[in-house]
């Protein structure tokens, strides 16, 4: 108080500057004054340390309001090292990705190794381990689970509530992790009308799943949160941003939801969406608005979101605003520096898997069948039918591919399915991280490419493989099958090469990527687990041909 009244000098005085004003959506110039890692005031002060910004931007700390660290490839510390350097203070993260491997144990992993670094982890517990009943993965999490970890430092609430039937219908399990927090994100692709009036009234408080406006409207409309989402795939942000006005931005935030480490190295975190919102016609001040004070306050985060007093002094240095590069970023008033890889500890799940062979993968019959339509810029799916002889399997003229599923857990064997859209013309990709449950997931031109991948990915104890001819190229993730215990400059190189690799073999953009949410059963339409093909309207699994 004394400090904020300027009876007594701040520890840091941050001088003249631009500052950008969330609450007014506008700039206002003076100094910031830092005390203890707190905005004491800003104005005119006297501190121990003052430091003359020459004018420059500043905008408070961006957040991420959803985001699987897992999918970025890389450990918590190294995950920190990177989006720090774009500007990002804080991470609304669900750690389900791990905790579908690891149960309750990749939690704590998560929760330990955030605290290596200087960016704020906020966890939002994951909801639905295993995500559908159905389901195989390597933990069940009950709510007496999840109960153990309320009142822990940084768990904010319940993580996206993927399980819609089990909300709808009255779950016992679904209904005693809503009544666990006052804070529950939600997960409700293309849900409209009276079942998403039920799911909002369930608890169910925002949304990242949006793909079209019309959607995003309603669900706004609803008095639901809109997490514009931007991730390696999911490409959301230039058909929802029309949603954004100067009355709508506090109901919307910026999520990248799954980005890989190359995407994030290359194209940028948070800083990219506020870059990608302009281009597509946003007003800077509202696109900052949504990646600072907006996701603050949907997660109740009432110290930060903004340069004000009382708040944590988290903040970046903006250079060429048009552009918005940002050049520094403060934490609690300090200046992040870079300090280097330090090698992680990792959480290892042993892989009971055991590559499929031929018999094992074959596809009997022919008539109709049920394929997977691969849908640019997005998670969905279609649900195609083409008529095939199984026999003609792989047809690269009509692009369709034999999709396989391997139980990692328990051996218990593979599923298999057909997919169109990845373009291959020869060789298999294979991969460890397949959403949610994490069985090791192969497509392929050939049955013997397929196993080969496959077995790998078994043989590196989880990562991510292309295989051709002779050639491989492979990605280890030691880390539990999911995240890679290198450093995240070589990540983004290897990731570079499998891209290369699968681009020399035929395939589209991101395939590994595409790959890993062909198995996802909570995005419609169609997906595939280690039983074979699972029709998610449906929720249940279907035969792959029709009749």
């Amino acid at each position: 108080m004394a400090s904020a009244r300027g009876l007594e000098p701040v520890d840091a005085v941050f001088a003249n500057c631009e500052i950008f004003n969330p609450f007014a959506c506008a700039w206002e110039r003076g100094g910031i004054a830092v005390k203890d890692g707190m905005i004491a005031g800003i104005g005119e002060y006297a501190g121990r340390s003052e430091y003359d910004l020459g004018g420059a931007r500043v905008v408070p700390g961006l957040i991420d309001s959803h985001v699987h660290i897992e999918s970025s490839l890389l450990t918590p510390a190294e995950y920190a090292r990177l989006v720090l350097g774009h500007g990002t203070t804080t991470v609304v993260a669900d750690p389900h990705e791990i905790a579908n491997v690891c149960g309750a144990a990749g939690i704590e992993y998560l929760l330990d190794e955030s605290r290596r670094t200087l960016l704020d982890v906020m966890i939002m517990l994951p909801s639905c381990v295993p995500a559908t009943p159905m389901d195989t993965a390597g933990a069940v999490l009950s709510a007496e689970d999840l109960a153990a970890f309320r009142g822990r430092d940084g768990v904010l609430g319940l993580g996206e509530v993927m399980n819609v039937p089990g909300v709808l219908e009255g779950d016992e399990d679904v209904w005693a992790k809503l009544a666990l927090f006052d804070i529950v994100d939600g997960h409700a692709p293309l849900l409209g009308g009276k079942d998403l009036n039920a799911c909002i009234a369930a608890g169910m408080q925002s949304d990242h799943e949006c793909t079209a406006l019309s959607e995003a409207r309603e669900k706004l409309l609803r008095g639901m949160y809109i997490m514009m989402r931007e991730g390696s795939t999911e490409r959301n942000l230039r058909d929802l941003v029309p949603l954004v006005n100067a009355c709508t931005a506090p109901r919307c935030c910026f999520a990248t939801d799954d980005r890989h480490a190359d995407m994030l190295m290359h194209e940028g975190h948070i800083d990219d969406c506020i870059r990608k919102a302009v281009d597509y016609g946003l007003e800077l001040e509202l696109a900052l608005r949504m990646a600072t004070l907006s996701a603050a306050e949907r997660f109740r985060l009432h110290d930060r979101g903004a340069l004000a007093p009382g708040r944590i002094a988290d903040f970046c240095v903006v250079d060429d605003l048009d552009g918005f590069c940002v050049v520094r970023t403060f934490k609690r008033g300090i200046e992040v520096v870079d300090t280097g890889y330090a090698a992680p500890p990792v959480i290892r799940r042993p892989m009971a898997a055991k590559a499929p062979d031929r018999d094992a993968i074959r596809i009997p019959g022919s008539g109709e069948a049920r394929v997977i339509g691969l849908v640019p810029g997005q998670i969905v799916t279609e649900e195609l039918r083409c008529d095939v002889d199984a026999a003609e399997i792989p047809e690269t003229e009509r692009d369709l591919l034999k999709v396989v599923v391997t139980d990692r857990y328990r051996g218990r064997g593979s599923g298999v399915g057909l997919v169109h859209g990845f373009r291959l013309r020869e060789g298999a990709l294979a991969s460890s991280v397949a959403h949610d449950s994490h069985n090791i997931i192969a497509v392929g031109v050939g049955d013997d490419d397929i196993i080969r991948a496959t077995a790998e990915v078994i043989r590196l104890g989880g990562g991510m493989v292309a295989v051709s001819g002779d050639a491989v190229t492979a990605l280890p993730l030691a880390c539990a099958g999911l995240m890679s215990a290198l450093p995240f400059e070589e990540v983004a190189a290897r990731l570079g090469q499998l891209a290369e690799h699968a681009r020399r073999m035929g395939a589209i953009e991101d395939p590994f990527m595409y790959l890993s949410f062909l198995a996802l059963t909570v995005i419609p339409h169609l997906r595939v687990t280690e039983r074979g093909v699972f029709d998610v309207a449906a929720f249940s699994d279907v035969p792959l041909f029709v009749s």
